[in-house]
């Protein structure tokens, strides 16, 4: 078995593709309008992807706060000053629990919690 893609339900498929594509760095690989009111997106570097869903019958989809997807970045500090010069704000942490690994949190445009991973050889 093979982890393939999470899938976040957007209000505003374009808003929400210009932080993942253009804040956090993911490719767009497909869109597409699978019905009337639908449009699908998948974007994502390297084997996992991240499928957004826009909804027009969903106009305020949840997410729920004690989940968030993570992604991987060779330095915590670099891709905290890239967030900064992108507009973004609001960042938790850094937080470090361990010698070998720090974080931060995010907020996407529709409220799902991202989290921004440093692992650090110890």
């Amino acid at each position: 078995m093979r982890f393939c893609w999470v899938t976040l339900n957007v209000r505003n498929m374009e808003e929400s593709l210009a932080f993942y594509r253009d804040v956090l760095g993911l490719a767009v690989r497909r869109r597409m309008n699978p019905m009337p009111g639908t449009e699908i997106a998948f974007l994502g570097v390297g084997e996992t992807e991240v499928e957004l869903i826009h909804n027009a019958k969903n106009p305020e989809p949840s997410h729920g706060r004690d989940i968030s997807i993570g992604f991987e970045v060779p330095s915590l500090d670099e891709a905290m000053e890239g967030l900064r010069a992108k507009g973004v704000t609001r960042i938790s942490g850094p937080f470090q629990p361990g010698p070998t690994v720090r974080f931060i949190y995010i907020d996407d445009p529709n409220g799902a919690k991202v989290q921004l991973v440093e692992s650090r050889k110890g």
